[in-house]
């Protein structure tokens, strides 16, 4: 497959305003997946949108819906609702198409357009490179007729219908009542649906970063500032805190001393939950190649398996659903439940975390570590363009390090998906050989680049 120009390893991004991630990019979007779906079957075709709450979504939805209409595509309008959410209701709605604008975990500069099939589940890099091919026509081509442009709905019940669908994920027989919860939207999408969600199941809630202004999300809250959600816990000695990212796809929680559980913990966690009921399937979970060596240990000493994918919860995904697996995710807190959802969410994922807490009647802290991570350390590396990757100088570091920890521990490299950065990643028992390798590999990489 040649190399794509616009999607990434999760859609659009960039910064707002510039390609690209501009207006003219999202309506080249819109007609060119509107051609491509209406195309299908030749009937009236419809695309839902939600987005989060970036200034420049503003701008980013208006050219989409430009760009659907004038094809013939009706469309539906969410306004701010998490990703995970966008995914249930193209496919409750019966939607040819969902997007969701949001540059997920970045700040507000940033924004992004990810796309779902009917399906719910994000497109593969085959669909994506044909509405790339799409993309590059003029911008007159395979217009609808006066007759047969979209027609543009706002959806005002979608919150309400996300809530009530999260909610039905709870145990019957469990109630949240007793329990103070603080919950930090990231002054993202779920400011409004998240807090809903834990009250309406008897939680005390408490919340941080539930006021969007265009310009605050990420901004020092949210799961990408940990120290945010730490710190009211402390304040409002909450009995768990729960962090969400920008859209919602993503999950870091904090037991109530403070502690900071990241997602290979919560994987961790659920996983020996759900093993316990007979309720996972697939034999073991999937993770990417970031995701701890001690989680790989903890499952294996349990007869679970742990399969890797590349970076990317579509990857993760994308094995679930070949395996028969119902539970993955990322370290960094994108966490899978596919017996619910078709991405990750990561409201349902702390519901299921508090089933686990209010079923044993333990603290988080007595449930959350549930193994030793490995001595891990990872390291970006900004570069000036070229593939530094490809350079000798760097093939022979990364074989150096691979061959010095072979049996005791991981190397993993790769350039970033979004940015210019080269990832090191190296794990292993003995924390000095970790840092020596990346010391390494970082060397070489910086030689390469200049």
């Amino acid at each position: 497959m040649s190399k794509r120009q616009y999607f990434g390893t999760d859609g659009i991004r960039g910064e707002a305003n510039k390609h690209p991630m501009s207006a003219e990019v999202a309506l080249r979007v819109g007609l060119a997946a509107g051609k491509m779906f209406r195309t299908e079957n030749g009937r009236q075709h419809l695309v839902v949108i939600g987005k989060d709450t970036r200034l420049s979504g503003y701008m980013i939805e208006p050219a989409l819906v430009a760009g659907f209409a004038s094809v013939g595509m009706d469309v539906r309008l969410f306004g701010p609702l998490p990703t995970p959410a966008v995914a249930m209701m193209t496919r409750s709605m019966r939607a040819d198409l969902g997007v969701m604008i949001s540059a997920s975990h970045n700040g507000f500069a940033d924004n992004g357009i990810k796309l779902f099939g009917p399906d719910g589940y994000k497109l593969s890099d085959e669909v994506e490179s044909k509405i790339e091919a799409f993309m590059d026509e003029g911008l007159e081509t395979g217009l609808a007729g006066p007759r047969e442009l979209g027609r543009v709905i706002r959806v005002d019940d979608a919150q309400s219908r996300y809530v009530e669908i999260v909610k039905a994920t709870f145990p019957r027989h469990l109630s949240l009542n007793g329990l103070r919860i603080v919950i930090d939207c990231a002054n993202g999408a779920a400011y409004k649906v998240a807090p809903l969600a834990l009250y309406e199941l008897g939680a005390e809630v408490k919340t941080i970063g539930v006021s969007p202004d265009g310009f605050n999300i990420n901004d020092e809250c949210g799961s990408t500032y940990p120290d945010a959600i730490a710190r009211a816990v402390r304040e409002y000695r909450a009995d768990i805190g729960i962090s969400l990212d920008g859209d919602a796809d993503r999950l870091l929680v904090c037991d109530e001393k403070g502690q900071i559980i990241d997602g290979d913990q919560i994987m961790a966690l659920i996983a020996g939950s759900w093993a316990a009921q007979n309720r996972l399937t697939g034999g073991g979970v999937v993770a990417t190649v970031m995701s701890n060596l001690g989680l790989e240990r903890f499952l294996n000493s349990r007869g679970l398996n742990l399969e890797r994918t590349q970076v990317g919860d579509r990857y993760v995904m994308a094995r679930m659903r070949e395996g028969g697996f119902n539970l993955g995710g990322e370290q960094s807190g994108h966490l899978i439940l596919s017996d619910y959802s078709t991405t990750g969410d990561g409201l349902l994922a702390a519901l299921q975390v508090l089933a686990v807490m209010v079923g044993s009647d333990k603290p988080l802290s007595a449930l959350a570590r549930q193994f030793e991570p490995v001595p891990q350390r990872l390291e970006n590396i900004r570069h000036a363009g070229g593939k530094p990757l490809e350079s000798d100088g760097v093939k022979s570091a990364i074989k150096d390090a691979q061959d010095r920890l072979a049996g005791q521990g991981r190397v993993v490299v790769r350039a970033s998906g979004t940015e210019p950065l080269i990832r090191i990643m190296a794990e292993a028992d003995d924390e000095r050989a970790v840092s020596q390798v990346i010391r390494d590999i970082a060397a070489a990489v910086k030689k390469a680049s200049m």
